[in-house]
């Protein structure tokens, strides 16, 4: 077993248990969390590392992931909302290849499930939208500083949802065209298993100058937006939550040019605790080096 202990704002002790096999523990002062998740709201963190580039890069499910932790640190009880929606999904799934589903071909039981999912994926939806609002202020100061350029950054929420206009934030709105939209597509997932609309299809659009980050961005642009993107969350954290966040780097510097490397090592640490990893020690001016702590593994 290895054991972490911790301190938390010279108040809060934090221990965390480590085993071979099983799960592990969580304690804050001695008392053990029910529910690990529990955690962020005694400590809150923002961490890049170098597989990060794919939240730009690669498949919707990287976005979803990102803007989730989020939303997560900003609102620690949306981990329950996704858990609870995850669960749905695997019930509903389930249910169209159960035997009583394929003997009775009855849908009261997803009828229920419409209902439930329409009302927790309002949720979802209207907070995932709600953290794109409020974060994107901060990436673009951060995209205008790294990249010192006049390029102009958009963020779109791309959802499913049918007929709502950017603005609608009422409940009931949404969460009727949820439910409208669930039983139009029922015919289809009850011949695939599959449920095709929802927030586990949802994806975030990283626009400059109005073309598609994913698809026509360069490198130099998509390694420039993931660091304006983690730093406008370390910024956004800091602001809401008046306590700025744990900065965990992990040798991220290998993905940067000289030029980025540079603006970011000027801008961390000066707010947050910071902690960076790195295999090498050339990439680091002096200046730096001699202002930090240095931990040998």
């Amino acid at each position: 077993m290895a054991v972490v202990i911790g301190q938390i704002n010279f108040k809060d002790d934090l221990k965390l248990n480590l085993f071979r096999k099983g799960p592990k523990r969580i304690y804050v002062n001695e008392s053990i969390l029910k529910k690990q998740s529990e955690i962020k709201n005694y400590i809150r963190s923002v961490c890049f590392c170098s597989n990060d580039i794919d939240i730009v890069r690669s498949e919707p499910s990287y976005r979803r992931i990102w803007i989730d932790k989020v939303v997560s640190q900003l609102e620690p009880v949306y981990l329950d909302l996704i858990s609870r929606f995850n669960r749905l999904l695997k019930q509903r799934s389930h249910f169209w290849r159960s035997e009583s589903f394929l003997k009775t071909q009855s849908t009261d039981i997803v009828e229920s499930f419409d209902i439930q999912m329409s009302i927790i994926s309002t949720r979802i939806f209207r907070r995932r939208r709600r953290a794109l609002l409020k974060i994107k202020p901060y990436v673009e100061y951060w995209h205008n500083h790294l990249s010192k350029s006049q390029e102009r950054i958009d963020i779109n929420y791309l959802s499913g949802i049918q007929n709502i206009s950017p603005e609608e934030e009422e409940e009931e709105v949404i969460s009727k065209k949820i439910a409208e939209q669930l039983l139009n597509q029922r015919s289809i997932e009850a011949l695939t298993g599959k449920c095709n609309f929802g927030p586990h299809r949802d994806d975030v659009e990283f626009l400059i100058n109005n073309v598609s980050v994913r698809k026509y961005g360069s490198s130099g642009q998509q390694r420039t937006l993931i660091l304006a993107l983690k730093m406008a969350e370390l910024d956004l954290l800091t602001k809401t939550l008046n306590v700025p966040p744990i900065l965990i780097l992990d040798d991220v510097l290998a993905e940067l040019d000289v030029t980025r490397q540079n603006l970011l090592l000027n801008s961390v640490g000066k707010d947050s605790q910071c902690f960076i990893s790195a295999t090498h020690l050339d990439k680091f001016n002096q200046s730096f080096l001699g202002s930090s702590q240095m931990i040998h593994l």
